[in-house]
């Protein structure tokens, strides 16, 4: 899952799973927070391109990092989003604090 992280200027670039469920939400997210504790990031991206599933964890695993990185002026955003995970972001609201980038 290493390789799916990456920081570019101070952005944290995350390329999710194929699936994003309870099980991998845990390891992204710890993952994650190291990044952001570790590093200079003030931003996150979170690449959905290889995504087929995801549920609720996945929109936890987004609203614990825009929470972490808010409150530091960051901003989240989305992109390579299907059909699908546009419409589970908009159905939970997500759409309001992550910029889904077309």
């Amino acid at each position: 899952m290493v390789d799916n992280y990456a920081i570019i200027e101070n952005y944290l670039m995350i390329r999710m799973p194929e699936e994003v469920d309870h099980h991998r939400a845990v390891l992204i997210s710890r993952t994650a927070d190291d990044y952001i504790a570790h590093s200079k990031v003030v931003n996150i991206v979170f690449d959905f391109e290889d995504t087929k599933f995801m549920d609720s964890s996945g929109i936890g695993v987004i609203m614990g990092r825009y929470k972490k990185i808010s409150c530091f002026g960051g901003k989240v955003f989305a992109i390579n989003t299907s059909r699908r995970i546009k419409q589970l972001l908009a159905v939970s609201g997500m759409q309001k604090l992550v910029t889904i980038m077309e």
